[in-house]
C-alpha cells in the first residue's frame, strides 16, 4: 500500500475543492449522452490540461468515462510535476460528479496504483479495471485501458519504462515546435504523431494492438471496444467488432462521444490559446470521425 499512499494522500486533497465560477452562455455547451476520454497524463508537461478543462466546461453528459492514463503515476515517482490547468481538470471532474453525471474510471498502465481501488468510490467516481457500456441505440461496448494487449508492458515492463522516457522527449521537441510555429501564427502539429504515423514498426504495431483488442472483445460477445493506450484516435469495424479508440490528450485533444441516438463520433479539441480570436468555444472540436 505503500505505493498508493500518494495517491490516497491527492485524492483526498480535491475532495474539498470545487471549481472556480465560470460562466459559460449555455449556446457554447454540448451536451452528450457519454464522453470517453483517456490518456490525459495529468502530471507530466505534454499533458494539454488548459485544453482539457476547457473540453470539460463545454462539454457536458450523462456518464464521463476516465479510460486509463488520466494521472501518470510513472512521472511522479520520478519527478514531481503538477501546475493550475491540471488542478482545474480535476476540479471540473470533480464538478461533475456532484452535478450528477456519472463518472467510471478505468485506471491503465500509468495510473495502475488505482486498480488497488476497484469497487470502490473517490469523490463520488467509481473505479473498475473494465465494465461494459450500452449504448443508447442497444450496442454493448467493451470499455478498458487496453495495456494487458501491449506485449511490451506485459513481458518487459523496463522497456516500457524506456520507451516512457522516449516519448517524453519526442513530446518535449513537440513543445518547442509549437512555441516556433505560433510565433509564426500556425497552427498545433505534432512530431510525435507524426513520427507514429511515418514509422513503418509503430504503423504495425498500432494495426497489431487494435487487431488483439477486437479479436478480445468478439471472444466475449459484445458488440464494440472502447480503448485508449497508443494515443490514437480511431473508429473502424474490425471484423464483426466495431473498435473506438478516444485518442489521447497530450498528442491530438481528442475525445469519443455518443448522442442521445447511439452515435459515435470523434472530437478532436482546440486549446484555448490555439483559437483564432473570432473563434467560439463551440466552434473549437471539429469532428474528426465519423458517425459508426
Amino acid at each position: 500500500m505503500a505505493n498508493t499512499a500518494w495517491f490516497e494522500s491527492v485524492a483526498t486533497s480535491f475532495t474539498a475543492r470545487r471549481r472556480s465560477a465560470v460562466s459559460v452562455p449555455i449556446r457554447s455547451r454540448r451536451s452528450h449522452r457519454t464522453i470517453f476520454i483517456s490518456d490525459t497524463h495529468l502530471g507530466t508537461r505534454g499533458c494539454k490540461a488548459e485544453a482539457l478543462a476547457d473540453f470539460l466546461i463545454h462539454n457536458e453528459c450523462d456518464t464521463l468515462f476516465l479510460v486509463g492514463d488520466i494521472v501518470d503515476g510513472w512521472q511522479l515517482k520520478r519527478r514531481w510535476y503538477w501546475n493550475h490547468a491540471q488542478s482545474r481538470v480535476v476540479s471540473e471532474i470533480l464538478a461533475k460528479a456532484d452535478d450528477g453525471t456519472r463518472v467510471i474510471f478505468v485506471p491503465g498502465n500509468h495510473d495502475e496504483f488505482a486498480r488497488a481501488y476497484t469497487g470502490r468510490l473517490f469523490a463520488g467516481i467509481e473505479v473498475a479495471n473494465e465494465i461494459v457500456h450500452k449504448t443508447a441505440d442497444g450496442r454493448r461496448l467493451l470499455v478498458l485501458h487496453g495495456d494487458r494487449f501491449d506485449g511490451v508492458i506485459a513481458c518487459a515492463k523496463w522497456l516500457a519504462h524506456l520507451g516512457d522516457w522516449a516519448y517524453g522527449v519526442a513530446l518535449h521537441w513537440n513543445d518547442l515546435l509549437f512555441f516556433a510555429r505560433k510565433q509564426l501564427g500556425l497552427p498545433y502539429w505534432s512530431l510525435s504523431a507524426w513520427l507514429k504515423h511515418k514509422v513503418k514498426n509503430a504503423v504495425e504495431y498500432i494495426s497489431r494492438f487494435e487487431e488483439a483488442v477486437a479479436a478480445e472483445a468478439a471472444r466475449r460477445g459484445v458488440d464494440g471496444v472502447v480503448c485508449g493506450h497508443i494515443h490514437h484516435a480511431e473508429i473502424r469495424r474490425i471484423g464483426e467488432v466495431l473498435y473506438l479508440n478516444d485518442g489521447d490528450w497530450v498528442e491530438s485533444c481528442s475525445a469519443l462521444v455518443e448522442d442521445a441516438r447511439g452515435n459515435l463520433e470523434i472530437l478532436r479539441w482546440a486549446s484555448p490559446s490555439q483559437r483564432h480570436p473570432s473563434q467560439a468555444p463551440a466552434e473549437a472540436a471539429a469532428p474528426a470521425l465519423i458517425p459508426a
